[in-house]
């Protein structure tokens, strides 16, 4: 996910962007991302504030609906009906546990 906001943030005008190593887990075991953003008062600082908190805000929405979690699958449907141009691809739960169990052979 960091890649994805990394790219996400330069696309929508971010001052600056970081993708980097490390993140407190040791070196080479993770990657993570930031971006800054000046905020002049301008229109456009506005506009850009507005799309940057919304993407970087709906990536980790949708990364946690993806790990199952009911609540952010729940704000992310909400979040694409109120957001037309927002698409998430969203998680199928396994219906049935033994077919999950057989194919993990657990």
């Amino acid at each position: 996910m960091a890649v994805q906001n990394f790219v996400g943030g330069a696309f929508r005008g971010a001052t600056w962007v970081a993708l980097h190593n490390g993140g407190g887990v040791g070196w080479g075991e993770v990657i993570n991302g930031g971006f800054g953003l000046v905020l002049d008062g301008t229109q456009e600082a506005e506009q850009k504030a507005k799309m940057m908190l919304s993407w970087d805000v709906s990536n980790g929405v949708a990364r946690r609906c993806w790990s199952g979690n009911r609540k952010a699958y729940e704000i992310i449907c909400q979040t694409m009906q109120e957001d037309r141009g927002l698409v998430v691809t969203l998680p199928h739960e396994v219906a049935d546990q033994r077919v999950l169990q057989r194919a993990l052979r657990l």
